[in-house]
């Protein structure tokens, strides 16, 4: 990943072109030169271009395919859903006003990664001296957190934590499990995710748009096998049968 970044900044810098792209890299290419000595060295660069595709891309990307994955094994939601996007939407590209109305499809997108979270384990690395549950917390000691095990765990979530079932969500996130942040999808606090709001966003349009013209079932290929790689993706990729809908 290191090598194809620095060879893509190194062929905008190398270019005859004026300017260096009009995307977010050359943005920052740009920025560097103009601010000599206070802009972001090439390092810099190539760690928030990685950044911006792991964190950015790769997580929306799968959390799409795990919501699909679901919507595919429960056929009823599934049509719940397409139902709730025909009537707020109807056939035309969603907009930030209907989509706004939509209250089943961000209840399935977080029970989705709810069960499949595409970031597994997130870690806090404590700043001072501390008790967490009786247990004594040194300063400075990293702290690993399991996110899935959070998440499936039956005394935060009830009896039915290893089904699907996104009415759970219906009163909102604070409200969906015993304890008011047992879902860490996006993180909590002052460190949380800063693209959460524009990955909701990006994942119910997308969802949204597949939902209005598709109707969609696993495919007997399937094999399910989530994988650790970065973030968690199915392994041996995702097949679906796409058919057309017709409103």
């Amino acid at each position: 990943m290191r090598g194809t970044l620095f060879n893509i900044i190194q062929n905008r810098l190398n270019s005859k072109v004026s300017g260096y792209g009009d995307d977010l890299l050359g943005l920052m290419i740009e920025s560097a030169h103009k601010q000599k000595g206070m802009g972001l060295n090439t390092d810099e660069i190539i760690d928030e271009c990685k950044t911006f595709f792991f964190a950015g891309h790769a997580t929306t990307s799968h959390m799409l395919a795990w919501t699909m994955f679901l919507l595919s094994i429960n056929r009823k939601w599934q049509d719940k859903l397409r139902e709730e996007v025909v009537r707020e939407c109807g056939t035309e590209i969603p907009n930030s006003e209907n989509i706004s109305k939509l209250k089943l499809v961000p209840m399935a997108l977080s029970e989705a990664l709810r069960l499949y979270c595409p970031v597994i384990m997130t870690m806090r690395q404590a700043s001072k001296d501390m008790n967490l549950g009786g247990i004594p917390i040194p300063k400075g000691m990293i702290l690993t957190i399991p996110i899935p095990i959070i998440h499936r765990k039956k005394e935060i979530w009830g009896d039915n934590a290893e089904e699907f079932n996104p009415q759970r969500f219906e009163n909102g996130i604070a409200k969906a499990a015993k304890h008011p942040n047992a879902l860490l999808a996006f993180s909590i606090g002052p460190r949380a995710c800063v693209g959460q709001n524009f990955a909701m966003m990006e994942a119910k349009i997308v969802i949204a748009m597949i939902l209005q013209r598709f109707s969609f079932s696993l495919s007997p290929d399937y094999k399910h096998k989530p994988d650790d790689m970065l973030t968690l993706q199915p392994q041996y990729g995702l097949p679906i049968v796409f058919k057309p809908f017709a409103v």
